[in-house]
């Protein structure tokens, strides 16, 4: 197979031109010289064609400077249609499974594209700009920079790496020709390395591979090259997307090259392969206007913002434009301002051109998927399709007699707003009305999809009691389908009969095991119903003492796997409303844990701590200490043990079906259900 890359002048829109191979032939080694050690001439860059031979391995192959993604001859259909190439652009995604170092490579960039000052103080993960981002050290929303190299605008978006945040990735893929798929040099493609890498093909846009963390002690580039060259192959990718470029490279260190044991010392070549491998936008420069919102934000003075990449024409500021859902449902509006995006901010700009994204303010009502066209001629582009969701919770007003002590808002008519106005941004996300009118069912990707969003309408001041995950079943030809995942678990070697033993008791299939270094883990992948994993990630920390590491990611759906036992053990529940005393904890801990301290108001029906045996235990944990004349020879000493201290996603995790948690902006307690006691009467 002959690959070729074609250089092309310093314009900034350049017509589509078939290539015509050079006839000599470089080696890998001089191309390096060329080409990643900065000697290049200073002067323009014409139109010249390098060609390469097909090497044997899939390792000799990547190692060399090619990149057979650039894009193929033209088709009939673009040569009439005269599309164009904007060559000072590129925009990309970065994209990869969780903590593989997507946010930290991003900081590397934008510290080597100059963005900040020399004396400026940045913080770590500067991308993660949300509080709940910093708190629990993922990403949660997809985010866009830029940085200029070059005399090119690199406009770059930092997505999420949880499966649950599947839809953000989705639909980010729409303002995007190329990607970076990040992969952590130990643990390879991970089960969202698959899913996210799975959409990208899709589109059909151009892979570079940066295998990240390659400073680890006990990295191993070449199994990561190859395994992500299987993976290639299994989702079915072209020849031109198997041949990708690979880069190695260190996010903390800020380094990268074209081989392990040979980086650069600074992101040079990674910026170089970006520019070379990842064509410019598509674009149609002297066509109608068409622009797809894809992201949506809001700001107290500008009203909604909708981001997007500009697909055809010119927008300008103050223009009168057409906003469009289908052919027959559009609507007339103007755009008030226009920015785009320059270093870490949005700048104000006065007009646009096709290929570069912008965020546009002025139309109120506008939602994720609807085009930005023309007024006159302007048709819409193609909706955003995400994948439906597989879990749903009940969320309902808050019922305890604690109700409105913290919490600012706490009518069913507050819930209802709050729930619907989210579903115009998080396009994964389901809502619809329950059995009563202050109940309604939230439907989304997983679990920690649905936390997310009780934690933010909880530090907005909201009230509210949601009840146990359950998975959205499916019916196909009178059987019933349940929804199943791939889960990756990596543990050591010394806890691996418990993990295993949990999770054959949670109907998972083991399909693969494999060890992994010096390192002494062993990674464990199943096939498991999606109910086998609501309150997994707690049990198996507690069978493998903290050491293992869990990741889901959703298969399909299958057969009914039948009933699954997910908790052994019942609940302590108090015995009557009051305070929490000393005298009255020390003899209840004798019957399980504890979740409370003494001097804490507790309610009837509040649960209070796990019971050791299965079944429900009601305790009087308010109970005080008779004060009677007759004096003791000792006062006994009371030795409390320290409370459980559960967190949300925890709560969640915990609770049964006749079982809710009661959400306040400041605690987080558990009761049971009052229907079901009135049921069970």
């Amino acid at each position: 197979m002959d690959m070729a890359v074609s250089f092309y002048n310093n314009s900034s829109f350049s017509l589509l031109k078939p290539r015509t191979p050079h006839p000599s032939s470089y080696s890998s080694t001089l191309l390096a010289k060329q080409h990643f050690g900065y000697n290049l001439s200073s002067s323009p860059i014409t139109t010249t064609s390098l060609k390469f031979r097909h090497c044997n391995t899939a390792t000799q192959r990547h190692r060399r400077i090619q990149c057979s993604v650039s894009p193929p001859a033209e088709t009939a259909a673009e040569k009439k249609s005269r599309l164009m190439r904007r060559s000072d652009i590129r925009n990309i995604a970065i994209i990869a499974h969780v903590d593989h170092g997507k946010t930290t490579l991003v900081d590397a960039m934008l510290k080597q594209a100059k963005v900040f000052r020399d004396n400026q103080t940045v913080k770590e993960r500067i991308m993660d700009s949300n509080d709940l981002e910093r708190e629990r050290g993922i990403t949660i929303l997809s985010k866009n920079t830029s940085i200029t190299y070059n005399d090119t605008k690199i406009n770059i978006i930092d997505t999420p790496g949880h499966s649950d945040f599947g839809g953000e990735v989705e639909r980010i893929l729409n303002m995007v020709e190329g990607v970076l798929l990040v992969v952590d040099s130990v643990e390879g493609p991970m089960p969202q390395t698959r899913f996210v890498l799975k959409k990208a093909l899709e589109f059909g846009h151009a892979v570079v591979v940066v295998v990240n963390k390659i400073d680890r002690p006990s990295a191993r580039p070449d199994y990561v090259i190859n395994s992500t060259f299987e993976l290639f192959i299994e989702l079915n990718a072209t020849d031109e997307q198997c041949d990708f470029q690979a880069i190695y490279a260190s996010g903390i260190q800020g380094k990268a090259g074209l081989s392990p044991d040979n980086l650069a010392d600074d992101l040079g070549p990674l910026f170089e392969s970006i520019m070379r491998c990842i064509p410019g936008p598509r674009i149609e420069k002297d066509g109608a206007l068409q622009m797809l919102a894809t992201n949506l934000e809001y700001d107290e003075h500008k009203g909604r913002i909708a981001i997007g990449r500009l697909h055809a024409g010119v927008l300008r500021k103050g223009m009168e434009v057409r906003v469009c859902t289908s052919e027959d449902s559009c609507r007339y509006a103007r755009i008030s301002e226009l920015f785009v995006y320059e270093k870490f901010s949005r700048v104000s700009a006065e007009i646009v051109a096709a290929g570069d994204i912008c965020a546009v303010c002025g139309i109120d009502d506008i939602q994720i998927g609807e085009t930005i066209a023309d007024k006159v001629s302007g048709k819409p582009l193609p909706s955003i399709k995400v994948e439906e969701p597989t879990v749903k919770m009940s969320f309902s007003i808050n019922t305890s007699p604690f109700v409105g002590r913290e919490g600012k808002y706490v009518t069913s008519r507050n819930l209802r707003d709050r729930l619907y106005r989210e579903l115009e941004r998080n396009l994964a996300m389901r809502v619809a009305d329950g059995e009563t009118a202050d109940t309604f069912i939230v439907s989304g990707r997983g679990t920690l999809h649905i936390t997310i969003l009780i934690e933010n309408m909880r530090r907005e001041g909201y009230e509210f009691m949601v009840g146990p995950p359950k998975v959205i079943n499916k019916k196909v030809n009178d059987k019933l389908l349940e929804p199943y995942e791939i889960a990756t678990v990596e543990v050591p070697e010394e806890h691996m009969g418990p993990v295993v033993e949990l999770l054959g008791k949670r109907r998972g299939q083991m399909f693969d095991m494999q060890g992994v270094g010096s390192e002494g883990t062993t990674f464990l992948k199943y096939k498991i119903p999606t109910r086998g994993l609501l309150g997994l990630r707690n049990a198996i920390l507690t069978a493998s003492r903290g050491t293992a590491i869990l990741n889901t990611i959703f298969d399909g759906y299958g057969p009914w796997a039948g009933d699954i036992s997910t908790r052994d053990q019942g609940s302590l529940v108090a015995f009557e409303d009051g305070t929490t005393t000393s005298y009255a904890l020390s003899s209840s801990q004798e019957r399980g844990q504890m979740f409370l301290g003494p001097g804490v108001d507790v309610y009837k029906g509040q649960i209070v701590g796990i019971h050791q045996r299965p079944g429900d235990l009601s305790l009087n944990v308010c109970k005080k200490k008779a004060a009677t004349n007759i004096r003791s020879n000792k006062e006994q000493t009371v030795v409390l043990d320290t409370p459980l201290d559960y967190s949300l996603d925890d709560c969640i995790e915990y609770i049964q079906e006749d079982e809710l948690v009661e959400v306040t902006p400041l605690s987080i307690r558990m009761c049971k259900n009052p229907k079901f006691a009135k049921r069970g009467r």
